[in-house]
């Protein structure tokens, strides 16, 4: 059974840092392509960053290029999201996806809420 467990969420006040942890088990972690997303009250989920199976290459969201930085760790099957410079427009709820070919997991999300 595939399951993705994300970490790490909670209150900061802006300006502030946060760094997000998702674990993977029942799948080859290093087949598959890690993405986050966001989901802020009231709007669509929106992708936020990517980072490639071997975790060499990453993509980000403009939005938050600059302020967050994904990586992995494969021998541990975890993949992170540092947030750094954290804005109030940052606050939603953050999911891990991980991607290969046909399949496609989801994680149950972690809350970031960005507030004075």
């Amino acid at each position: 059974q595939v399951q993705l467990v994300e970490s790490g969420g909670g209150l900061v006040q802006p300006g502030g840092s946060l760094r997000l942890s998702c674990a993977a088990s029942g799948v080859i972690f290093s087949n598959y392509a890690l993405n986050w997303y966001r989901q802020a009250p009231g709007k669509q989920r929106e992708w936020v960053a990517i980072i490639s199976r071997g975790g060499g290459n990453t993509n980000y969201q403009d939005s938050v290029k600059g302020r967050f930085t994904a990586s992995r760790d494969n021998a541990k099957n975890t993949v992170y999201l540092q947030m750094n410079s954290l804005k109030p427009e940052d606050t939603a709820v953050y999911y891990c996806n991980a991607v290969s070919g046909a399949n496609n997991y989801w994680g149950q999300g972690t809350q970031v809420t960005v507030s004075s």
